[in-house]
């Protein structure tokens, strides 16, 4: 049986990792630049860590400049279905960008962001009834982001 070759990463790609933090859309020119580096290097390690399934390059865009001025975490109680069904169902509606099966007082915890309270009412009267077997749901709303790091880096934590 061939054994698989564990990627590691090194000074060099975390640092690659830390320039397209500070700006995804920076040139592997501009990043070979600041780090003294040939721009072949940081494509050829961009794309071993991609390949390696340990980079994704993507872009994140900011909520309130689609008009989604609500952001609202929701705690779903599940009865009488498995909570992972339910919580793939909800997780089709576009409205939410996060759902997550958990241990506790609730069953499912969604992230969602909708334009404004009377879309948030829609969503809870036309789409969230629909689905069945949730008892009961415990919103709160958020009214400050402190942190929304979506790309944090694993490796910083060792």
């Amino acid at each position: 049986m061939a054994s698989e070759k564990q990627f590691i990463i090194d000074d060099t790609d975390q640092a690659i990792i830390q320039k397209l933090k500070e700006d995804g859309r920076a040139t592997n020119r501009e990043i070979a630049e600041a780090l003294g580096l040939t721009a072949n290097t940081v494509s050829a390690r961009i794309r071993q860590m991609e390949a390696a399934e340990f980079l994704r390059v993507i872009a994140v865009s900011d909520f309130a400049a689609h008009g989604h001025d609500v952001l609202i975490q929701l705690a779903i109680e599940v009865d009488n279905r498995p909570a992972i069904d339910a919580a793939q169902e909800i997780a089709q509606f576009p409205e939410v960008f996060a759902a997550h099966v958990v241990n506790g007082n609730y069953d499912i915890d969604l992230l969602l962001t909708v334009p404004d309270f009377e879309a948030l009412k829609r969503f809870m009267l036309e789409k969230l009834s629909s689905v069945e077997g949730i008892r009961s749901i415990q919103p709160s709303i958020a009214v400050d982001v402190v942190k929304y790091q979506f790309g944090s880096s694993l490796a910083d934590l060792g």
